[in-house]
């Protein structure tokens, strides 16, 4: 009868605290992570990133403003791209509107999302400020975002999509703790005391200007889920890995990227890719309709830089060759990932990265990754 979301220390079975239901015990239902996307421009690729691990997602669209808003285009454009199709629209700022301004809104809204993967996704009012319909959107979590079939029996992979250093400035030697890479995994069970390896691990050049790559190899000290201390991981959810990595290898995001699972099992490393790509007609995200409409997407072009987000990695990339429909990428930096993996590819536009369109890895160049060193 009545949804409630808390945080995940809370107990399975709370009693209720709704007025005439104090004897009611309630029932855990599911538990679910949020990753936090930014919406301003600046920050589109770390927008990708995260849709990369996402399951479903809210889009926020606030009341008071018209709809759509820019970043709101280029938000869901992009999660029409990772093909992400389990999307609830919440309508924020309820109370801040008359109720003839939120119909218009709301009529607003079901035009822009005509033709999209959200074109079917439930619209709710809502007031975050005053909790108005907060136990609605608990409800639609659980009913119209169904949770994906999980692998758990292939190699563990986990993508990253933060990495940090947990000691404090000053920490004695003996007190120091390894790095934590945070993400979600994509298939398998990580364990408390697992060796695990991440690539690409540390890349560079060597001394005829090629790239190279050294895989990290550690082990597993923790494994946490929010507060919740754990001895196994499963797919789903944000985990946070504690290891006993050097902490200057995961400070500060450093591993954002990186493919961290079993040692030998991981994906290969490639420099270049040969992806089937699709343009978009026009650029999505600017800041005025008139400009949005005259910003035609051109062709790529050789020779032409463009950001390529696979998985939790962005990534700079070279032209190096252009067909109809094909286009072959030179990588600034090492990627580990599978043939058949997404992208989504920006172009640098008024000093801004755009999304411009999509595609799908066919092959690559991969480049030899040494084997453990025991």
């Amino acid at each position: 009868m009545c949804y409630k979301s808390y945080g995940s220390g809370k107990e399975d079975n709370p009693t209720c605290d709704v007025p005439g239901f104090e004897n009611c015990k309630m029932t855990l239902l599911r538990h679910v992570s949020f990753v936090d996307c930014p919406g301003h421009d600046i920050l589109m690729a770390t927008m990708l990133n995260g849709a990369a691990i996402m399951d479903g997602a809210l889009l926020l669209i606030a009341a008071n403003e018209s709809c759509p808003q820019p970043q709101t285009a280029e938000h869901l454009a992009s999660v029409d791209m990772m093909r992400l199709k389990h999307i609830i629209i919440l309508q924020n700022k309820i109370d801040l509107i008359n109720e003839k301004a939120a119909t218009e809104q709301h009529e607003a809204i079901q035009k822009f999302i005509t033709n999209t993967n959200a074109e079917d996704a439930p619209i709710v009012p809502v007031s975050a400020q005053l909790k108005y319909n907060i136990d609605v959107v608990s409800e639609y979590i659980v009913k119209k975002i169904p949770i994906p079939v999980r692998d758990f029996v292939s190699p563990p992979k986990m993508i990253v999509i933060r990495s940090f250093d947990v000691n404090k400035p000053g920490s004695a030697g003996h007190e120091m703790k390894g790095g934590v890479a945070g993400g979600s995994i994509l298939q398998g069970v990580l364990k408390v005391n697992q060796l695990i390896e991440i690539r690409p691990g540390i890349t560079g050049k060597d001394e005829h200007g090629n790239s190279k790559c050294t895989p990290i190899y550690s082990r597993i000290t923790s494994l946490y889920a929010e507060q919740n201390e754990l001895q196994f991981a499963v797919p789903g959810g944000l985990i946070g890995v504690g290891t006993t990595m050097d902490p200057t290898l995961t400070r500060a995001d450093r591993l954002v990227g990186q493919v961290l699972g079993e040692m030998g099992t991981l994906p290969d490393v490639f420099v270049e890719l040969e992806v089937s790509y699709q343009l978009l007609t026009r650029l999505i995200g600017v800041r005025t309709k008139e400009k949005e409409k005259q910003m035609k997407v051109s062709k790529l072009t050789k020779e032409e830089i463009l950001m390529v987000n696979i998985g939790s990695m962005s990534t700079g990339a070279k032209v190096i060759g252009v067909k109809k429909d094909m286009v072959k990428l030179q990588l600034t930096s090492p990627v580990c990932t599978t043939i058949g993996e997404k992208v989504a590819l920006s172009r640098r536009v008024d000093r801004h990265w755009r999304l411009i369109g999509k595609g799908q890895i066919l092959a690559g160049t991969t480049i030899d990754v040494p084997p453990p060193p025991f």
